[in-house]
């Protein structure tokens, strides 16, 4: 089936709409960051750079770095971008733009999300590296989607049922990493971790400065959450809705989380640039390796 011109919107120059990308503009490798400034600290490694495109909040560079072609994409902040940024890069390999026609052969994708994040238990140190396992989501990014097929609805119920959800908030819902994308990302620096992907950055993490928020022990709810070994580490805000369309889409999807708080103990850390750069460090010679 065609796909009219409301639902594939393109720019005059036949690029995808909110991303201003041609097809040839990106790699099958790509890795997203939610700051536009992220992206240079990301290609400053390449060995070169053939495209540096952006619009809005969406910064695109495509290089090579030992012989492999990257490309890293700023998505914003949230799952309402990751709705946008993901259906558009699939769109550029899976839909040809002549015939809006959805091609016969799929093209898998490589996702890594290099972001920061908050972790919730104790042990969790500042300054190190999590690989989200999981993610459970309180956006509703996943329901506007046929979905059930890559839920892991126990876990969700479970939760659930132990923190009392409200009625009034967003279904949760639990998403597992691609596991053959994470073992190539695996060493013994980094911790595997049940990573909560929340709404906002005040409220739904349990932050109060001047507007009271109606759960006061939400935190602790989440970090109290046990499913056999698994527990909720960290908090962020992106990688339910990365998991989960990677997945309905066929592509595969970790991320790469540097801890720079600690909501229990009270720390965040004294250097996060020095850490968010030796993440993207450590990504990089792992994608290349």
């Amino acid at each position: 089936m065609q796909l009219g011109p409301s639902e594939l919107i393109l720019n005059a120059d036949n690029s995808i709409y909110h991303l201003n990308l041609l097809p040839e503009d990106i790699a099958t490798t790509i890795i997203t960051v939610g700051d536009p400034d992220r992206v240079t600290d990301v290609s400053q490694y390449f060995d070169s750079i053939e495209v540096k495109k952006g619009k809005r909040e969406f910064l695109t560079h495509t290089g090579i770095l030992s012989g492999k072609r990257i490309t890293v994409i700023s998505t914003g902040i949230g799952t309402d971008n990751i709705d946008i940024v993901f259906n558009e890069l699939d769109a550029l390999v899976n839909i040809d733009f002549e015939t809006r026609m959805i091609k016969k052969e799929i093209t898998q994708l490589q996702f890594i999300r290099i972001g920061t994040s908050g972790a919730i238990q104790a042990e969790i140190s500042v300054d190190s590296f999590l690989l989200s396992e999981y993610a459970i989501g309180f956006d509703s990014l996943l329901h506007f989607y046929e979905n059930k097929h890559i839920q892991h609805d126990d876990i969700a119920e479970k939760f659930i049922a132990h923190s009392n959800w409200s009625d009034l908030k967003s279904f949760p819902y639990v998403i597992k990493c691609d596991e053959p994308l994470a073992s190539k990302l695996t060493s013994n620096r980094i911790r595997f971790g049940f990573t909560a992907t929340n709404t906002g950055f005040y409220g739904p993490q349990g932050r109060k400065l001047r507007t009271a928020i109606n759960e006061k022990n939400l935190i602790s709810k989440i970090a109290s959450f046990r499913y056999g070994k698994l527990k909720i580490t960290n908090l962020e805000m992106e990688t339910s809705g990365i998991y989960g369309l990677s997945k309905l889409m066929g592509h595969q999807a970790i991320s790469m989380n540097c801890i720079l708080a600690n909501r229990v103990t009270g720390e965040f850390s004294k250097n996060p640039e020095k850490s968010i750069d030796e993440l993207i460090k450590y990504t990089l010679t792992k994608l290349t390796a």
